[in-house]
C-alpha cells in the first residue's frame, strides 16, 4: 500500500468538497485528483479544474470567496485549508492550453477527467516550476504513478507531445524516471520500482 504524501483528514475534506462541486457544476478534473482517480494510489490536497466562461460566471454567482489571480493566470477558492485552483479557456497558462484540454478527457466515477497521457504533460509543466518544493515532490509521485498504475499508453504522449510541439519532454520524463526514488511513497519495494522502471524505460527505448 502507498504511503499517502497528504494526511487523511486533509485528502478526506478535499474529496469532499470536490463531490459537491461536481454537483454543480461542469468541469474537466486535472492535477491530483485526476491522477488518483486514474492511478488509486496518492489522494490529493487540492484541487484543480479547468472550465469555460459559463461554469466560471455560475461560480462568481454562488462563490462569494472566488478570487482571481492575474499572476499565475487562475481563479481560487478557498474552503478552510483547502485550495481550488480553476483554470479557464482562452485565459489559463498550462503545460497544454486549457482550451485544448477537452481534446483530451475521459470519464472515471462520473468525472470529467483528464487522460492519463495528457495529466503527465501537465504534471510535468507544473514540475518545471516547482521541482525543489514540497509539491514538486508530489509532482513527481504523481508522474510515476501514472506510468506505473494508470492505463497511460506512450504512443499516445509520444503524438500529444509531437502535435503540441514539445520535443523536449519525452527526454525529460526520462530523466526524471532514472532519477526517481520515492519509490516507498507508491508502495513498492526497491526491487518491484527496479522492474517497473526498466520496464517503462524499455518501452519508451522501443517508441523512440
Amino acid at each position: 500500500m502507498s504511503e499517502q504524501f497528504w494526511n487523511s483528514n486533509l485528502t478526506e475534506k478535499s474529496w469532499n468538497i470536490l463531490v459537491e462541486l461536481r454537483k454543480e457544476y461542469d468541469f474537466i478534473l486535472i492535477g491530483g485528483w485526476a491522477v488518483y482517480l486514474h492511478a488509486q494510489q496518492q489522494k490529493s490536497k487540492d484541487i484543480d479544474i479547468v472550465v469555460d466562461f459559463k461554469e466560471l460566471k455560475k461560480l462568481k454567482t454562488n462563490e462569494l470567496s472566488l478570487s482571481k489571480n492575474d499572476t499565475l493566470k487562475k481563479y481560487e477558492i478557498k474552503k478552510e485549508e483547502i485550495d481550488v485552483d480553476i483554470y479557464l479557456e482562452y485565459y489559463s497558462k498550462l503545460a497544454i492550453p486549457a482550451e485544448r484540454i477537452k481534446d483530451y478527457v475521459v470519464e472515471i466515477q462520473s468525472f470529467s477527467v483528464a487522460s492519463s497521457e495528457l495529466l503527465v504533460i501537465l504534471k510535468q509543466g507544473a514540475y518545471e516550476n516547482r521541482r525543489d518544493s514540497i509539491k514538486g515532490q508530489k509532482d513527481e509521485i504523481d508522474i510515476m504513478s501514472l506510468l506505473f498504475f494508470s492505463n497511460f499508453d506512450i504512443k499516445k504522449y509520444k503524438e500529444m507531445i509531437k502535435k503540441e510541439n514539445m520535443p523536449n519532454y519525452i527526454d525529460e520524463l526520462i530523466h526524471l524516471i532514472k532519477l526517481f526514488k520515492n519509490y516507498h511513497k507508491l508502495g513498492l519495494s526497491p526491487r518491484e520500482f527496479k522492474i517497473r522502471k526498466n520496464k517503462i524505460l524499455e518501452k519508451f527505448k522501443n517508441i523512440i
